[in-house]
């Protein structure tokens, strides 16, 4: 289980790095070819690698892993079906931030949970200070969002 709870963490931080790099691409209206196909695929491994934890009882990263991959399912038909045509350019770019906002809700999330000093600032995660960070991340990413779904104007 150690092994396979470090290859979900690399998925996730893979996914998060690449996220990065393709929310810069947005913003410059670059399309980032094979950084788009490392953070749509990892991140969708994140996703699914999630539900093969043994737990007993649907828990909250359960539904947000199955919103990731609808999220990720739509932004892939976008990017990749539709070749960012009419309405899936927009798509595309919002799709592409909300699964980064949801990866990157998770990492806060988990921070929170296991590095000590952010645990002790919000043993369970209702304290203010993890509600500081997750609803700073949901601004950003939100403000992300808008500009990359202007912004983002690929030439074919």
């Amino acid at each position: 289980m150690v092994a396979f709870t470090l290859f979900h963490v690399v998925l996730s931080l893979v996914g998060i790095a690449t996220g990065f790099a393709v929310a810069g691409g947005l913003l410059k209206s670059q399309r980032m070819d094979c950084m788009t196909s490392w953070f749509l695929w990892t991140t969708a491994a994140t996703s699914l690698t999630g539900f093969l934890f043994p737990v007993h009882h649907i828990m909250p990263s359960h539904v947000l892993g199955v919103i990731s991959l609808v999220v990720l399912a739509v932004t892939i038909q976008a990017r990749y079906r539709a070749r960012l045509a009419g309405v899936w350019r927009p798509v595309y770019a919002g799709g592409a931030v909300l699964a980064f906002y949801l990866n990157f809700f998770v990492l806060i999330a988990q921070a929170f949970a296991k590095v000590p000093t952010l645990k002790a600032l919000a043993p369970t995660q209702t304290e203010p200070p993890f509600a500081l960070a997750e609803a700073v991340a949901l601004v950003a990413f939100a403000v992300l969002g808008v500009l990359a779904t202007i912004r983002f104007r690929p030439a074919a």
